[in-house]
């Protein structure tokens, strides 16, 4: 007689079965669910806008943290600036990141997977340049210079809002969770200022899916603002528009404070604000068999 081995199934963590109305219950995150990947892009680019009126009203220029991802929202943005005739040539948009070249340095705006060349093409380069952001009020973080991402903020007197979206490891611009079998304080993590770092593999495999799959075109190094610039903005606005956020956002909303969750530490922020797609705020397609 064969005696079958029954099946030991892994538990699923709790925080993936958070339904839809729970998400952000507990929690000092506004959590709103939008529509569509286009109702996303509308609201973001609207948030954005409001950013740059703010601070015209106050007679000063916005200063931004930027992201290229979510992406979608650039042109409708661009189109809202000429169609107001908001001027924004005061205002400083820090991106987020960088990939780097096999030798360290940024990779040129020529290249396919450039973040200063999508910025070029999907936003400057289509607001009248009477509107636009002065050349020198782009920023982008500089791996000779890292520091320097500081200092401008300084200068500035701080930063309005972040804005940004999610990785599907957690993460916030590049800053990369500790490696399996590291940990640090959250208190360390949150301190981590811009700086070169290598990017997981996590990382690479999901934004291989912009390249057909193709991972060893993704760069193994970036440059990013680090968690202390981006939860020291006075309003952080993130924003996930892809279906498998749907754990992640669980994740950080509802699973531990960590280091190992870099988003969850969106939790210490006074004023953190989560927007997302309505299939995003849907549980897991396993937590509804």
């Amino acid at each position: 007689m064969t005696t079958k081995t029954p099946r030991v199934e892994a538990a699923l963590p709790p925080y993936l079965a958070v339904s839809e109305a729970g998400l952000g219950r507990g929690t000092p995150v506004t959590v709103r669910v939008l529509g569509d990947q286009m109702a996303v892009a509308q609201d973001m680019a609207e948030a954005m806008r409001a950013e740059f009126l703010r601070a015209i009203s106050e007679g000063r220029g916005a200063t931004l943290i930027v992201p290229v991802g979510p992406v979608d929202h650039y042109p409708i943005l661009a189109a809202m600036i000429n169609a107001a005739r908001i001027d924004c040539r005061d205002a400083v948009l820090i991106n987020m990141d960088e990939y780097l070249a096999d030798d360290g340095t940024c990779v040129p705006p020529s290249h396919s997977l450039s973040f200063r060349g999508f910025m070029g093409r999907k936003f400057y380069d289509l607001i009248d340049a009477a509107l636009a952001p002065r050349r020198e009020n782009r920023i982008f973080p500089d791996p000779a210079r890292p520091e320097d991402i500081a200092r401008v903020i300084e200068r500035r007197g701080g930063v309005d809002a972040c804005f940004g979206g999610i990785g599907i490891n957690g993460h916030i611009a590049f800053n990369e969770p500790p490696e399996p079998g590291e940990t640090m304080p959250v208190e360390r993590f949150a301190a981590l200022p811009t700086r070169v770092l290598a990017l997981s593999r996590e990382t690479r495999t999901i934004n291989s899916v912009t390249v057909g799959g193709e991972i060893s075109v993704i760069p193994r190094r970036a440059i990013t603002v680090g968690m202390r610039e981006c939860l020291g903005a006075r309003r952080l606005r993130l924003y996930c528009n892809r279906p498998w956020q749907a754990a992640v956002i669980r994740r950080a909303l509802h699973g531990p404070v960590t280091a190992e969750c870099p988003a969850s530490l969106m939790r210490l922020h006074p004023d953190a604000t989560l927007s997302i797609a309505d299939y995003v705020a849907k549980p897991p397609e396993i937590m509804l068999r």
